[in-house]
């Protein structure tokens, strides 16, 4: 099935949900980071504003500007509508309310259009996904997948999960996941698969608690680290 932007929920989010996700400190950030699928999120924008090394790649920068901020423009009330209607599904604590939620998020995504053409030129923003890349392996030190793998698992399958995390770790020596639960809040159940393929591999393959919780019961991330680089 063709990739259209119908099908796309904008959901930015920002440097300091990325930081507490996936729990990256200063070394971390320091190394080149790809993010895959990484979507509206002010994440490139702000690390880039920074001096850091990010690249994010997602099917949706195929699209111009102007039609992604028109479906952030049609689907903003409706993703804040459903929240509100499951309210007692998230963590109030990063964020002390719904309108609270909402500005953040809008900051977030305007944040990545007022960075998308300039993103683009410099090869910052590029039109890929999982489970194949457009790099050379060891093109990064960590691959990053936010609100992707796992959250999909009815839409994808254990195959798909380790191939996807099989890519990710041919482009970088480290690839970590967030969240390990599915749309709706049951945790995926490709989790223990993919670590039961990894460990396999000899690759280190473990469940981390983070500084982040926003998806009631979200508060893990998967960490798949080639073991010759530890």
């Amino acid at each position: 099935m063709p990739f259209t932007i119908e099908g796309v929920v904008p959901w930015g989010r920002t440097m300091e949900e990325y930081c507490g996700m996936f729990d990256l400190g200063e070394r971390d950030l320091r190394g080149r980071i790809l993010g895959c699928g990484d979507g509206p999120a002010s994440f490139n924008a702000e690390m880039s504003a920074l001096g850091y090394s990010v690249v994010s790649v997602d099917p949706l920068y195929a699209f111009s500007a102007k039609a992604i901020e028109k479906r952030v423009e049609e689907t903003h009330d409706i993703i804040i509508e459903q929240l509100a209607l499951n309210r007692d599904d998230f963590v109030w604590t990063y964020v002390p309310s719904l309108p609270a939620l909402g500005q953040r998020r809008m900051w977030a995504m305007r944040k990545f259009l007022e960075d998308f053409g300039r993103g683009l030129s410099d090869g910052r923003y590029v039109d890929a996904s999982l489970p194949d890349l457009p790099y050379d392996d060891n093109s990064f030190d960590l691959a990053l997948s936010s609100h992707f793998l796992f959250l999909y698992s009815q839409e994808f399958d254990l195959n798909f999960h380790i191939q996807a995390l099989e890519e990710m770790l041919r482009v970088a020596p480290e690839a970590r996941a967030f969240p390990l639960l599915q749309v709706g809040g049951a945790p995926s159940p490709h989790v223990q698969g993919v670590i039961d393929a990894f460990s396999a591999q000899d690759i280190q393959a473990r469940i981390e608690e983070v500084p982040y919780e926003f998806q009631r019961g979200g508060s893990r991330m998967l960490r798949l680290r080639r073991i010759s680089q530890t």
